[in-house]
């Protein structure tokens, strides 16, 4: 981009040359190579279609999952947490071994047993893990003995990912004398299931959260 005197003020394109006013100050600069019709059509654009597709696909379930957790996010206190959580979704999307390039999706990662455990290590923020109080295991969470909180909010997500949606049940779970709670099964085993677990305190101040 360059910019230009004239007495004559162009607009548009001359040849290969396109003339335009940006701030005030009349600018020129070479058309792009760039053509829409070639990047859908020619074979030399196929990869960066496929990581387009795979992209837009990452950034669209990446959104609903966090929309969903909006109420607990927020408290996350990290400004880039929309940044990383893309970026993990690709990690997970790369996980997918049974889809062609360009139809990988973010659901057949988490069927992954490496894809759960990406899940599960995500650090929201500057919140403590779950995985430092609780674990689960067959829709059961177990408290560690050092942990304080004596109730958990346990938020089951039912993943669709072909029409990029999700349907949640909230479930309030107490310990009080014991280590170890069971929770409802509220959706199909069939169906993909996450599984996300804040812990309070007795002012309702979250103390840990995360996806177990």
């Amino acid at each position: 981009m360059a910019t230009y005197e004239s007495l004559i003020k162009i607009t548009g394109a001359v040849g290969d040359m396109v003339f335009y006013t940006l701030n005030g100050k009349n600018v020129v600069r070479k058309k792009s190579g760039f053509n829409t019709t070639a990047f859908k059509k020619n074979p030399s654009y196929e990869k960066v279609r496929q990581n387009s597709s795979e992209f837009g696909h990452c950034s669209k379930i990446g959104k609903i999952i966090r929309k969903s957790l909006e109420v607990y996010s927020k408290e996350a206190g990290d400004p880039l947490l929309y940044q990383k959580f893309a970026k993990l979704m690709t990690v997970i999307k790369d996980l997918d071994t049974i889809s062609e390039r360009g139809k990988r999706t973010v659901e057949n990662g988490l069927k992954t047993e490496e894809g759960r455990k990406f899940l599960r290590e995500f650090q929201l923020g500057t919140v403590n893990h779950i995985s430092d109080c609780v674990k689960m295991k067959d829709h059961v969470l177990y408290k560690k003995d050092h942990c304080t909180p004596d109730h958990a909010v346990v938020l089951t997500l039912k993943l669709d990912s072909e029409n990029y949606s999700i349907e949640s049940n909230e479930e309030i779970v107490r310990w009080n004398q014991r280590q170890d709670k069971s929770f409802k099964k509220y959706f199909s085993e069939d169906a993909l299931l996450l599984y996300f677990v804040a812990l309070k305190d007795e002012e309702e101040k979250i103390t840990h959260m995360g996806f177990v």
